[in-house]
């Protein structure tokens, strides 16, 4: 596994939704906390390795780093 991995976590109004970047395909955790959610998609990313080897990784275009940026879209 990669030394580290870039996780977003969402909160909604039912808790909170975490997923991999740099990774192919669906990996999500949820959890009622910001330490569940985590937790949660951490265990997901680990059997999705174990899974599919280094096939897992993206190895095109690795991500550097994660930006959030909020616009308003004219009607």
């Amino acid at each position: 596994m990669s030394d580290s991995t870039k996780i977003i976590i969402e909160k909604h109004e039912d808790g909170l939704v975490a997923y991999p970047l740099g990774l192919k395909g669906v990996i999500v955790g949820e959890g009622d906390s910001f330490e569940d959610a985590l937790a949660n998609v951490k265990s997901a990313i680990r059997f999705h390795i174990e899974t599919f080897g280094d096939e897992a990784f993206e190895t095109d275009s690795p991500v550097l780093e994660a930006f959030v940026a909020e616009t308003r879209l004219a009607a």
